[in-house]
């Protein structure tokens, strides 16, 4: 089946960003001139996704805002004729139907999220996109794994390398050989310490699961943190079901971390010809 549907779990807190996520979600924090959440919609809806998810909590009223018509700001760009920012503004907002809301009424974790959606996302495979991890690559990511799923009718989940004092951080792979392209996944452990890690592939943002997963989720075990963990379940998936891990043709940052954060932000802006020139400067000054 065509990957048609993505989840995007937005319930989160942001304590991390705290104070600046006091009283704004964050996955509305900018990178240059967008919020995170609007770039992982934009890979979601290039990769050929054709309904938007979001599991969301209290306080994230500007997020839905943010997809929505602005009236009274489109009615004065035009009185202004700043066509192009109108043309920018308008091509936010999906067709009507494309966005879906459900609700996470209490924060049990990114499995417990996901569960949420079940319901809407039904009886087929789909996506599941996590607006912290940013990714820079020249083919959407979201579009690269659909590619490989295409080939696999698999589950699978896109990973990166990190360092093995970080494994403490992640979701850790034991794969049947090292991860070069598409690599089928033997073990995963969620957040091992480095001492305990199978290795240091680690699995980030961006998931397409088979709809078994919500029969897992459902059992609402606790693992990590107290939390209903996604890898955990998908532990339990792999004894009736492959996972592969994909290792993508990208740069990702970890926009969940303020260092990664503005790393992200450095990036992004040194792809504008208008901001290059005078950021490169600057840069010098500092280094």
């Amino acid at each position: 089946m065509k990957i048609r549907k993505a989840v995007f779990p937005v319930a989160g807190l942001g304590t991390r960003f705290l104070p600046a996520t006091k009283a704004m979600p964050k996955e509305m924090l900018p990178v240059v001139d967008k919020p995170l959440i609007q770039y992982a919609v934009e890979e979601a809806l290039a990769s050929g996704i054709e309904q938007i998810i979001f599991v969301t909590g209290s306080g994230k009223s500007a997020l839905e805002d943010h997809f929505d018509r602005s009236f009274q700001l489109e009615e004065t760009l035009k009185q202004r004729n700043k066509k192009e920012l109108l043309q920018v503004i308008e091509s936010i907002v999906p067709n009507s139907g494309t966005i879906i809301y459900t609700r996470q009424s209490e924060p049990l974790g990114l499995g417990h999220a996901i569960w949420c959606a079940r319901d809407i996302v039904g009886d087929e495979p789909f996506a599941v996109l996590l607006a912290d991890d940013l990714i820079q690559s020249d083919v959407p990511v979201l579009h690269q794994m659909v590619q490989e799923f295409d080939r696999l009718r698999a589950s699978m989940v896109a990973v990166i390398e990190v360092p093995k004092e970080e494994t403490s951080k992640y979701g850790i792979l034991e794969t049947e050989e090292p991860v070069s392209g598409t690599i089928r996944v033997r073990r995963m452990v969620e957040k091992p310490p480095a001492d305990q890690a199978p290795s240091n592939i680690a699995v980030i943002g961006r998931y397409i699961l088979t709809p078994q997963i919500f029969s897992i989720l459902g059992g609402h075990h606790k693992g990590a943190g107290g939390e209903i963990q996604l890898t955990d379940a998908m532990s339990k998936l792999l004894h009736t079901q492959p996972i592969f891990a994909y290792k993508f043709q990208g740069v990702r940052f970890d926009c969940g971390d303020k260092a990664g954060f503005q790393m992200a932000n450095l990036a992004f802006s040194l792809e504008r010809p208008e901001m290059r020139d005078s950021l490169q400067a600057f840069i010098r000054t500092l280094v």
